[in-house]
Formats: C-alpha cells, structure tokens, sequence
C-alpha cells in the first residue's frame, strides 16, 4: 500500500512553497516610506541666495555694460559720465546728483591693467574698486593717500590671480580675487559751467592694459550720458526675473572666474549638496520643489530686509563699519548690493536713509518738514555732505521749473546765529535751505563723502525729520 503512504518529503516541499508564495507575495507589495524632510533644503536654498546675490547682480552688471553698443564700454575702458541726471531720473534708483562719475568694467585674464589719476587740484575726487562679491579691493579712501577733499596724482595696478611679471615704476600693486573688477572714478560737481572743469579732470584719468601702457596715446574713453554701475534698475529687475535654477545657473557660471574668499568654502559645500557647483548647470532638488520655491522666496526677503547690524538714530538708518570689506556677513552684503551697489567703505562714503518722520509717519511731499542741525551736528567729513529726496520708486523730484536736486554745504547753507543750519523739505518752495520733495511719499538719503570716524562708529547721528 506503498501508494497511499504520504510522501514527507513532498509534505515539506509544499510547506516550503506556500511559504514561498507568502514571501513573494510580501515582497511585492511596496513597503510604506516615510516621506524625506526637507527643511534643510529651504533652509540651504535661502542662505545660498543670500550668499550668492552679490555676484549674480555684479555679473550681469558687466554683461549689459560691457559692449560697443549705446550706454556701453569695452573691457578695460572708461565710460566717461557727462552730465548729472536731470529731474525726474529713476535709472539707476536714487542717482547721485552731487559727482559726475567714470567708470570701467576691467578683465584681468590677459595681463594687469593701470588706472592712472590725475592730481584734482582740490576738488573732490574719489576712486574705488570693488570685485564682483562688492568687496572694495583698493579705493582712495583706503589708500590714505588723498589730500581731501582733493587727491594726488597716482598710478595703480590691478593684478589678476598668477600673473608674474614686472609692473612700470611707481605702480601701486593691487592683487584681485578673481578675473574681473569694477572700477568708479567720482568728481564733485555743480552741474552747468562747472562740468568743463570736471571734463578736464576725466581727461586725465587713464586706464591701460600694461601692454600699451608705454604707448603714447591712452585708449580713448567713451563718452557718455550719466555712468553708473550698468543701467542698474533693468539689471536688478533682470535678477529679480530669475527662477532658481536660473539664478544658481548663473551663480554657478561667475564662480570660476571670481572664486569667493577662502573663509567661504563652507558655502561652497553647502551649493555643491544643492546641486550647484562651479562652471555647471545647476541641478537643484528634482523631489523637493516646494520647498526650493520656499527657500528662494526667503532668500529674496532677507536680501532687501535690513540687517540688524546697521547703524541707526532718529529714523536714519546707515551701513557703519562693515561697509565694502564685508568678511562672512553675507546678509549685510547682500543688502548692501541690493540697495546701494558699488557702495565703498566707510573711509569712502557713508549713505543714510530717512522714510519717516519723527513721529513715525512716512515723509510726504504734501507736508512741510525741517531737519535742524545744532552747529556740532553737521555731518562730520573731510569732503563734503548733501541731502536729495527721491520717490519711493528711486526717482528724482520732476515738479515745476525751480527743481533743486540737493541741498549741502557745498550749495551755500544760511546758518543761524548760533551757527546751527534749518533744511526745510517740502514739495513747494520755502526758505533759503529749501529742498524740493516729490509729490506723495518719499525718502531722503544723506550722503557724506569721505566721512571722518564719528560717522561710522555711533558717536555721531543725523538729525530727526520733524514735520512743521
């Protein structure tokens, strides 16, 4: 009766294959995953946003204003400005109405380039050059070879990373972080007559590859409208327009070229797990796009939020000590290139910024307003100071025939007895230090050229604008 006998061995074979069967059958049912965080890429993509802004808007920057086309200049020449901006001016926000400015975009990647500066016979005259992370790399302020308010004649030149060679005798030697450099030449002027003496002056100013340097004749200037840093307005709202990969895209294009300082490789560790990396096509996140949206929305908010560390009082608010040489305060120097690009360091300039009254409601050309300086509270400079209004939008003041663009102590302030000076802001004429307000809102920026230290170190503040 062997054939009714049960088999053990075929017993256990189909115990092994129903276990099988419930393997597989497990096996193929995917198991549940937790979804990833990703905290830390909103947190990463908002501060690489911050550390990376400055060279994006300087990179584009170059790119418009490099070119033989109309406003531009080709590397290593000048662009001579010809005139101050007219009223009713926006491009670029908050144009200076006080310095006719030249300026040069320099490309260090065949051989150093030397600026040369006349002696300005006392006239005001700053030069600064920054690199394309904003930080000043020389300026005359830095230097401590100015006779302010003028300069002395001087030649400098400007080294790209391992260049070896000889430099003409008597060249300042100035070593640049990168390829590229932004150069920005001021001289005070009154506008009218008074600019052929500033004409004079910027045809003594000369910029030249070494190579030609021994020729007789200089590279010729462009001459031009105003120059400033690009058309700035259209090139902020160029970035403004960039999406992530777009702005990583191009942060990480500009990083051969101009590597950042050598206390920033944390920040290169930080873009490289975000997919961005030097010379590379950014390759953000593909599984977390929320919150690459989110980080890049909280990046843009903190670049145009002032920082906690500037300098304030009496509803002014300014850039003090760190201004042009910025270390690792990324969010100062952010908000430095957002709101006052080309900025130089406190030794160069010092710009304040009032949207508001003393009572705290915002500066309206519909009211009258008086800025009372005591006779020890007049800016502290060794060159000069003014103060000009300007829309919310960064535009000059374009109502009626009798414009005046700035009031300071070059356009020949009325003091009191006591030697105090009364500047009244208004939108219609009054008194003698009278500046003109555009209609509806605006604000008031103060600034102090080549300030002397109680500028900067909170000894010294702006007067409160009191409505009257």
């Amino acid at each position: 009766m062997i054939k009714n006998r049960r088999d053990p061995f075929s017993l256990q074979r189909t115990c092994v294959s129903i276990a099988g069967f419930a393997l597989l059958a497990a096996c193929s049912t995917p198991p549940k995953l937790e979804p990833q965080p990703t905290g830390w890429i909103k947190d990463e993509v908002a501060d690489s946003y911050v550390f990376g802004y400055p060279l994006v808007v300087m990179d584009a920057a170059r790119v418009q204003a490099t070119g033989t086309g109309p406003g531009q200049a080709p590397a290593n020449t000048l662009h001579n400005g010809a005139e101050l901006p007219p009223p009713g001016t926006a491009n670029p926000p908050q144009p200076n109405v006080d310095t006719v400015m030249s300026t040069a975009w320099l490309d260090l990647s065949a051989e150093p380039v030397i600026l040369s500066l006349p002696d300005s016979r006392g006239r005001y005259l700053d030069a600064r050059v920054l690199d394309m992370w904003t930080n000043v790399v020389w300026s005359t302020g830095l230097d401590g070879g100015g006779r302010y308010p003028g300069v002395r004649r001087q030649t400098v030149a400007f080294v790209g990373p391992g260049w070896k060679g000889n430099l003409p005798d008597g060249a300042k030697r100035i070593d640049a972080p990168g390829r590229y450099l932004w150069v920005a030449v001021r001289i005070q002027s009154n506008g009218g007559h008074d600019l052929a003496q500033v004409r004079r002056l910027q045809r003594g100013i000369h910029l030249e590859p070494l190579s030609s340097y021994t020729d007789d004749e200089p590279t010729e200037p462009v001459e031009g409208g105003p120059a400033d840093l690009g058309a700035s307005g259209s090139v902020s709202s160029q970035v403004a327009a960039l999406d992530p990969t777009a702005f990583f895209s191009r942060l990480a294009d500009a990083l051969p070229d101009n590597p950042p300082s050598p206390a920033d490789p944390h920040a290169l560790k930080i873009l490289s797990d975000l997919g961005v990396k030097p010379g590379a096509a950014a390759a953000l996140p593909t599984n977390a796009s929320d919150a690459v949206a989110a980080g890049y929305a909280d990046g843009r908010t903190r670049v145009a939020a002032p920082p906690s560390n500037l300098l304030g009082a009496n509803g002014w608010t300014w850039i003090a000590d760190g201004a042009g040489n910025y270390g690792q305060d990324y969010a100062l120097r952010s908000y430095a290139a957002s709101t006052e690009r080309g900025l130089g360091t406190r030794d160069d300039e010092v710009r304040a910024t009032a949207t508001q009254d003393s009572a705290g409601a915002a500066l309206n050309g519909d009211k009258r307003y008086v800025i009372h300086f005591t006779a020890r509270q007049l800016p502290p400079v060794r060159g000069f100071w003014s103060i000009t209004a300007y829309t919310k939008d960064g535009a000059l003041a374009d109502e009626g025939k009798a414009v005046r663009q700035a009031v300071g102590d070059r356009g020949g302030l009325r003091r009191n007895r006591d030697g105090s000076v009364d500047v009244t802001v208004s939108s219609a004429r009054r008194g003698a230090n009278w500046l003109q307000a555009p209609q509806g809102d605006f604000v008031l920026v103060m600034r102090l050229y080549a300030p002397k230290p109680q500028a900067t170190d909170g000894s010294w503040a702006p007067p409160a604008v009191t409505r009257q």
